[in-house]
């Protein structure tokens, strides 16, 4: 950390970043900010350049994290915020596998004062139009290391956003968007929403209402896969108490929606009347509710040819 240390900053009741906190802890020590927007919860900062301006008027760097760029395409110009530097991430936004799904990859994208000082070498072209890396960079961090990323990955982003041109990334944040606040109408009468205002891709619903007849978050996901639907992530963000987080994108169809918030209709009843059903779930899967704590504290690493089974624990 080069001798500093990290601040974290609170969310107000209205979801967006404490800008009074943000103005309260800027001062000649600031390095930087990092933040999200949309964040987390969905929402768009409200006050996002007054925040950018604080962290600017201290001498610091606002640097973003790109996660949720699908909800922005075509709309809002992230440097216009006040970003100073960004990652794209190419997952989701622009089509690529994820996590367990893929490999992440993305470029970072960063204002014109801040060339100077990127990692060499960088492709540059000469006066005939061939191009050449450049490693003549006094300035620059030096070389990271070799490794760039993953080539496929990025050749699938740039021709997704080929296909789609200027008007088809727009539309693909405006359907993510509407997909997004539709379900949070649909649902917010039988899930808390803590956050309830018009979101952008998603919404973080609650399950605390459900806790109360002791139906957990978890068991709402596990119940959800019943109906062949992948449950959304769960217990993040960790501001929201039994946290659902409903990303739906833009890829969606109102039948596939309309589906979606009948069987989370459907749960939060079964919530009220017969608990134990949802415990149990899912039950209409060759796997059934496993223990996931023990699978944790005491994992299957091998394979018992005396069993014909996994046999837990390590030799």
């Amino acid at each position: 950390m080069c001798g500093y240390t990290t601040v974290s900053i609170p969310t107000d009741s209205h979801g967006n970043v404490d800008l009074k906190r943000i103005k309260a802890e800027c001062d000649e020590t600031t390095v930087g900010l990092m933040l999200t927007n949309p964040n987390t919860l969905g929402l768009f900062e409200q006050e996002i350049r007054e925040v950018t301006a604080a962290v600017h008027e201290a001498g610091g760097l606002v640097y973003g994290d790109g996660a949720n760029l699908n909800a922005i395409l075509g709309a809002v110009k992230p440097a216009d915020l006040g970003f100073d530097v960004l990652h794209i991430n190419t997952h989701k936004t622009f089509s690529t596998p994820h996590g367990g799904g893929g490999p992440g990859c993305g470029p970072v994208v960063a204002r014109g004062f801040l060339e100077p000082y990127l990692p060499k070498p960088v492709v540059a072209r000469r006066d005939d139009g061939s191009l050449f890396l450049d490693w003549d960079r006094p300035q620059s961090i030096g070389k990271l290391k070799s490794f760039w990323g993953h080539f496929g990955v990025m050749v699938r982003a740039l021709t997704y956003i080929t296909l789609q041109g200027d008007q088809g990334l727009r539309d693909i944040s405006e359907a993510a968007v509407l997909n997004a606040n539709y379900l949070r109408a649909k649902l917010h009468d039988v899930y808390d929403v803590p956050f309830d205002r018009i979101c952008m891709h998603e919404f973080v619903a609650s399950g605390r209402r459900q806790k109360q007849h002791g139906v957990r978050t978890l068991d709402i996901a596990k119940r959800l896969i019943d109906f062949g639907i992948h449950p959304p992530t769960v217990y993040f963000p960790l501001i929201v108490e039994e946290a659902l987080m409903v990303e739906p994108t833009e890829a969606e169809s109102r039948d596939t929606l309309d589906r979606f918030v009948q069987v989370m209709r459907q749960i939060a009843h079964e919530a009220e009347t017969s608990p134990e059903l949802i415990h149990e779930a899912p039950h209409a899967q060759p796997v059934g509710r496993l223990d996931e704590t023990t699978a944790a504290r005491e994992p299957v690493l091998r394979w018992s040819w005396q069993t014909g089974h996994d046999a837990a624990g390590p030799t």
